[in-house]
């Protein structure tokens, strides 16, 4: 499965609406070259053994295809597993690259090399939101002021923290998604002070900026772009207020369980279990 419905909230400038939309799924798919555990990458899981020769290559642990001689992919109970067996001229490539890989891409968990590493602790429960839906329009209109490198180049994220009314305090630019928002929440511990009323982002939500969005303690995640199954389950998990596709006529609301943004029940969806692998 590589998309599924979800129930939503149109909101907009004079009021809200019910909606639905497919989101993506992203799902952890953790790598293994030869036994080892080599990394996690948050992705949509298809197509993982094209992706298993493409990784191998890319990564530089293999040559050519025919130096992937053996892919296996499986469901796990938190995700998937591709078990990659090289050839034996490739095989002390994956020992010398774990000892001195440091990250890896933007697309993977850093340092997480099995699935069950994932689930790393969640400092607090997202508070109630005090942002309120005029305030969270206003900061997005307010956005493009905060994002000098990107007028100049075209090419970079932002992540930006607001107050109840709508202000950006702080805001951080960087070429990946990721790094802006950890740009943020080093800038917002640095300064002290509570957590902002709302963190937007320009990008797309995934789980990894959920969690980074836990970690701030913000009470309201707002992106540009649409959020991933994985973003929506961990907003669910944590009490995250979850808002997507913000534009100045309208934004997407995942996950509202205050019911800030409007009467309609999205509390109904919580308990929902992430789909089964495979499925």
């Amino acid at each position: 499965m590589t998309v599924r419905p979800e129930r939503t909230i149109v909101l907009r400038p004079d009021g809200s609406a019910p909606g639905a939309r497919d989101v993506a799924v992203e799902a952890p798919v953790a790598i293994e070259v030869d036994g080892i555990g080599y990394a996690v990458m948050m992705m949509t899981p298809a197509e993982l053994d094209r992706f298993a020769i493409g990784f191998m290559l890319t990564e530089r642990l293999a040559d050519r295809a025919a130096d992937v001689i053996d892919v296996d992919v499986f469901g796990a109970e938190a995700g998937w597993i591709v078990r990659i067996a090289l050839a034996d001229h490739c095989r002390d490539r994956i020992h010398d690259r774990v000892r001195h890989r440091t990250s890896d891409t933007g697309c993977g968990l850093c340092g997480i090399a099995s699935l069950e590493q994932l689930r790393r602790p969640v400092p607090v429960r997202a508070r109630r939101p005090e942002i309120d839906a005029a305030a969270l329009f206003a900061a997005f209109a307010l956005l493009r002021d905060h994002q000098p490198l990107n007028r100049t180049t075209g090419a970079v994220h932002a992540a930006a923290a607001s107050d109840a009314s709508g202000a950006i305090g702080i805001a951080c630019e960087d070429v990946g998604r990721h790094n802006a928002l950890d740009k943020l929440a080093g800038a917002l511990a640095a300064a002290g002070g509570p957590p902002p009323a709302a963190v937007l982002v320009t990008s797309r939500i995934s789980f990894e900026m959920v969690d980074k969005a836990l970690v701030i303690g913000t009470p309201v995640l707002a992106g540009v772009s649409a959020p991933t199954s994985m973003a929506i389950d961990h907003a669910r998990e944590h009490g995250l207020t979850l808002i997507a596709l913000a534009r100045a006529d309208a934004m997407l609301v995942l996950h509202d369980p205050w019911k800030t943004f409007g009467s309609v029940d999205l509390v109904a969806e919580e308990g929902l279990e992430p789909p089964t692998p495979g499925l």
